[in-house]
């Protein structure tokens, strides 16, 4: 049996699963949670979604999304619940102690490339586009309907990862997908404006700090710029408002590789959050997200670093050298 094959299995017959994906979850973590959720509840499972205390609120760009059934505390049945890892490269990428120590089945689905296959089963094919793709064809496989909460959660998975289809690992499947998508209900436009536009002030005010301060090194190759803590606390914006920004510094040309630091907390002022991207491709920026403890997709990454916006640049600069 292939992965899939044995995944579609051990769900088919299970009947009392708990759901997670990785901290500081983006829109493939949430929707993929969404929606293999929504995916379960059709077939009358027993499926608990949980997501630590300390991510809410969600962001924004995510936060419309029926989440209402997502529990912070893990249940007290756990050690009799097939875990379902989604969009996790790693166990660790997920800090509730709990998980770590419930043994029984776990299931790992995933994309991405450096996952490292913790799972009972992994279901893991990083020639997908995004994980939730992976959970479009499992409810494919089960036969379930797509309920349009389980459209709209799928389809943000898959815009948020395919950078609106503008990424490299969009493929014909992911547009196949979204057609599909679209003719369960997704209103395209309306899910547009909620995941990308109406920016709350603070965020306008944040942005312009971080474009302040946008650097170019290696003959403009790296594009580089940082946040501190009291950015956040000056401007009264949250760390979410941070997403987009590594993208506009991405599309400067002649960039390489995008970068964006910033403080975690004015408490923890000396560990900075790094938010990396691909431009083209050339540069594989999980790799330089592993050298500093982090991880991620070719062309997307991330790490947490204790080092200064000078030391951060001078780390990124010699990774890329290695990749020429």
């Amino acid at each position: 049996m292939t992965a899939l094959e044995q995944v579609v299995e051990q769900l088919r017959t299970g009947e009392r699963f708990l759901l997670v994906t990785h901290e500081h979850p983006d829109g493939d973590a949430v929707g993929s949670l969404l929606a293999m959720h929504g995916v379960l509840r059709a077939l009358d499972k027993d499926a608990v979604m949980f997501i630590g205390a300390q991510e809410f609120p969600l962001p924004k760009e995510y936060a419309w999304l029926d989440h209402h059934e997502v529990v912070s505390e893990l249940p007290a049945d756990l050690s009799e619940r097939v875990l379902v890892f989604l969009d996790c490269g790693s166990i660790e990428r997920n800090p509730a102690e709990g998980l770590k120590g419930a043994g029984g089945t776990i299931l790992n689905i995933d994309h991405h490339h450096d996952n490292t296959r913790f799972g009972t089963i992994d279901l893991v094919d990083d020639g997908a586009s995004c994980t939730a793709e992976i959970v479009w064809q499992i409810a494919h496989a089960l036969g379930a309907p797509l309920s349009l909460a389980v459209a709209e959660a799928l389809y943000v998975g898959l815009i948020t990862d395919t950078g609106r289809f503008m990424y490299e690992n969009t493929g014909s499947s992911s547009h196949a997908m979204a057609a599909e998508l679209i003719d369960a209900g997704v209103d395209v436009p309306i899910v547009y404006r909620r995941v990308y536009e109406g920016w709350p002030e603070p965020k306008l005010h944040l942005v312009a700090r971080a474009l302040s301060r946008v650097q170019r090194h290696s003959g403009g190759r790296l594009t580089f710029t940082h946040l501190f803590a009291q950015d956040f606390s000056e401007t009264g914006a949250l760390d979410s408002h941070t997403e987009g920004i590594v993208d506009v510094l991405r599309a400067i040309d002649g960039t390489k590789v995008a970068a964006v630091a910033r403080q975690r907390s004015d408490a923890d002022a000396g560990q900075w959050k790094v938010s990396l991207r691909s431009s083209d491709g050339e540069v594989d920026v999980s790799a330089i997200a592993r050298a500093g403890g982090g991880g991620g997709h070719r062309a997307a990454a991330g790490f947490n670093a204790a080092l200064d916006p000078a030391d951060l640049v001078a780390f990124i600069d010699a990774q890329i050298a290695t990749q020429r």
